[in-house]
């Protein structure tokens, strides 16, 4: 009996190592998850770790890396790792994060209220991890809105910095769609509310009735049954 105890004892620890929980080892687990966490992003990712000191941690027989709260996936940023097994400890991994790919901006002195166009933007690469929050990537996605306020010529764009472009406005007479399974019936209204295209529009129709329905990019407002 005590020669199959002993056995089990060993078989348990060759299993679960406790290895040295050196700078290497940790730094190595906390740019894995930055790897596997960055995957998915637009353009060239480069990780740079920070120098860590691990020299006086524990040894450790299961590292797990993290995310900490409030941490970001670009520019500088921290990496939790936590030994789970024998004895547990968690410490925090400085990093790096650039990330190489396009963004917009303009072309020239832009003012509040203004229609972006096409001609409006410039198409440029970098380091994204240089760019302040919300910088918009493709001219897609800032063509046809509005300006919320003035942008100088050169600067990146947000997507704060921009709103949809209202198509219907309080107060203006609609076109009411009512459609359903087999029928489409279309009458007119005063829309209550101002609303882009996709946004939830209130409508008082002829009958005195106010209905809610989605405006269209027409400029119409569609309800569905």
């Amino acid at each position: 009996m005590f020669f199959c105890r002993l056995f089990l004892l060993i078989l348990t620890f060759l299993s679960s190592p406790a290895f040295p929980a050196d700078a290497a080892i940790v730094l190595d687990t906390a740019e894995q998850h930055l790897r596997e966490q960055t995957k998915t992003l637009p353009g060239s990712v480069t990780i740079t770790m920070g120098r860590f000191d691990g020299s006086r941690l524990p040894a450790c027989s299961a590292l797990e890396a993290f995310s900490p709260q409030g941490s970001r996936l670009i520019g500088k940023t921290l990496v939790g790792v936590r030994c789970l097994s024998p004895k547990a400890w968690t410490v925090l991994v400085p990093a790096q994060i650039a990330v190489s790919g396009n963004y917009v901006t303009s072309s020239r002195a832009l003012i509040a209220g203004q229609i972006i166009q096409s001609s409006d933007l410039v198409r440029l690469s970098g380091d994204l991890s240089a760019l302040p929050a919300g910088a918009i990537g493709d001219p897609a996605a800032a063509i046809g809105k509005t300006l919320r306020n003035s942008v100088a010529a050169g600067q990146p764009l947000r997507a704060d910095q921009l709103s949809a472009t209202l198509l219907i406005k309080q107060g203006q007479t609609v076109k009411v769609v009512f459609s359903g399974a087999g029928f489409t019936v279309s009458s007119e209204g005063e829309a209550l509310n101002s609303a882009s295209a996709g946004e939830l529009v209130r409508v008082r129709i002829t009958s005195g009735q106010t209905v809610s329905g989605k405006a269209r990019s027409d400029g119409s407002v569609e309800i569905s049954s």
